[in-house]
């Protein structure tokens, strides 16, 4: 699907939304910055996608809600592919209130453990459903912005564009 941050390939399961992939400079194929751009099921090239499929269609629809300041939470289903570890740490992002950032250490506190942040960092660089699981609300302890599969820039742009539509200053924690 077109975006305002560039292209993004939505990949799906029977059961949800599986991954929203950015381009790979490399290749031009998706890629969710998950490192190898296995998303699971699917093919991330966009080659024999179903533009019918009701978790692609929902997905692209709440998709550009978002972009046009219409949608701060997506309820599609998802269906992400990690381990218990990453998919604890994706559900903590999925809590931070949109318009608002969090340091990787307050991540790791939520989650139980503040010493984790390192691997906080980890699991959530390896998270492939970018946006709509919002690792781009997550920031250094200074407040600066650090990695992001889509690019710092564009972690930039995420978080202006919610600071504009949200009426609210973002400030870490």
């Amino acid at each position: 699907m077109p975006s305002p941050v560039g292209p993004l390939t939505l990949v799906a399961s029977e059961r949800g939304l599986r991954a929203v992939s950015w381009p790979d400079p490399d290749d031009g194929a998706g890629d969710s910055g998950d490192g190898d751009g296995d998303t699971g099921d699917g093919d991330a090239t966009g080659a024999g996608v179903d533009t019918a499929h009701p978790i692609l269609v929902a997905a692209t629809r709440q998709l550009g809600e978002y972009f046009a300041g219409e949608r701060t939470e997506f309820d599609v289903p998802l269906d992400p592919v990690g381990t218990p570890f990453q998919l604890s740490a994706w559900t903590a992002l999925r809590s931070i209130p949109y318009g608002e950032t969090i340091s990787y250490g307050e991540q790791a506190e939520r989650m139980g453990d503040r010493r984790k942040a390192r691997a906080v960092g980890a699991a959530n660089g390896k998270n492939p459903l970018s946006i709509v699981v919002p690792c781009h609300r997550v920031v250094g302890a200074d407040g600066s912005l650090t990695g992001f599969a889509g690019g710092v820039e564009t972690k930039a742009w995420l978080l202006a564009h919610e600071r504009a539509t949200s009426g609210r200053a973002l400030a870490l924690g």
